[in-house]
């Protein structure tokens, strides 16, 4: 087999898929390093859970490489160094949690010692030692949430990919479950985190891949990808409490009234000289926003605004 790059715990290379005459991946390659927290983002129909599918063997790519450790994986098969964590909740809710972790643990090729050890581990992980017995179909969703994503790493997996693993959860337990994940990264495992939720990228990975129509568009930190795309300018927008139309040097008049907008480099050294000029102008500020480039403003440059089914 073909050696690839042995610092890169998974790499997909030049992958093409098609079901039919629909053309799903397009030269499709992804880099995962050491070690590393990667968010992979990309709007409905973009190909994210095709790609998925080739990297964890349960899809066939037409064309294309997949190295694990920097050894070339077979089209299918070869992957038990890597765990998945589907969307959809893939337990069974008339079992109890233990019962649950026994069965995905055998279906890992655990047994004996081994899976008791890895189950005791899972329970303590997830702290629902106290509801070993319980039923998981009795449990919140954010208890479920815990219990998929405990049957998905028992075996321990280098690599790990992760769908939209909080969505529909409160709070609490997106903030448990994370705090699960850092503990899984920390301990050596790599992770692929593919969510619609924006602010769990640029708060939880350390580089992140934008994917559309079955090709990666853009990769990088969060400050590459503002760099290359939006620019770091940062938008201020002043309220007063009067509706006024007065125009002022350096500012533009907003959407409504008594309202200017303005976009600017440097706060310290370019605010202080457009608020003297407001006040010249007889301005007396009711609020100041501050707003710069984030992830959305990124991803909505690259994929741009035009709804996906």
């Amino acid at each position: 087999m073909t050696n690839g790059n042995p610092t890169l715990a998974l790499h997909a290379d030049g992958l093409h898929k098609s079901y039919g005459s629909h053309k799903v991946l397009h030269g499709a390659t992804l880099e995962l390093r050491a070690g590393e927290r990667l968010g992979l983002l990309g709007p409905n129909g973009a190909g994210k859970t095709t790609l998925i599918r080739c990297l964890t063997g349960r899809s066939r790519p037409d064309s294309g490489q997949i190295f694990l450790n920097g050894k070339e994986l077979p089209p299918q098969g070869g992957r038990e160094a890597i765990g998945l964590v589907p969307q959809e909740l893939a337990i069974y809710v008339d079992l109890t949690t233990q019962q649950n972790l026994l069965a995905f643990g055998r279906f890992h090729g655990l047994s004996g010692r081994a899976l008791r050890k890895q189950v005791d581990w899972a329970l303590e992980w997830t702290g629902l030692q106290p509801r070993r017995k319980d039923l998981v179909g009795t449990f919140s969703g954010g208890m479920q949430r815990r219990v998929n994503l405990a049957c998905g790493v028992l075996h321990r997996p280098q690599v790990l990919l992760l769908d939209e693993p909080t969505v529909g959860v409160d709070p609490q337990s997106r903030q448990r479950i994370f705090e699960m994940l850092d503990d899984l990264n920390d301990a050596g495992t790599s992770i692929v985190l593919t969510t619609h939720q924006l602010d769990e990228v640029e708060t939880r990975c350390d580089r992140i891949v934008v994917f559309d129509r079955g090709q990666v568009i853009a990769s990088g930190t969060l400050n590459d990808l503002i760099q290359q795309t939006v620019g770091s300018s940062r938008r201020i927008r002043l309220r007063a409490p009067a509706e006024s139309s007065v125009q002022i040097p350096g500012w533009q008049q907003g959407p409504q009234p008594g309202e200017w907008t303005a976009a600017i480099q440097n706060v310290a050294s370019e605010l202080p000289d457009l608020l003297n000029r407001a006040t010249i102008a007889g301005i007396d500020p009711k609020d100041i926003d501050i707003q710069g480039p984030s992830l959305s403003h990124v991803f909505l440059h690259l994929t741009g605004n035009e709804l996906r089914d």
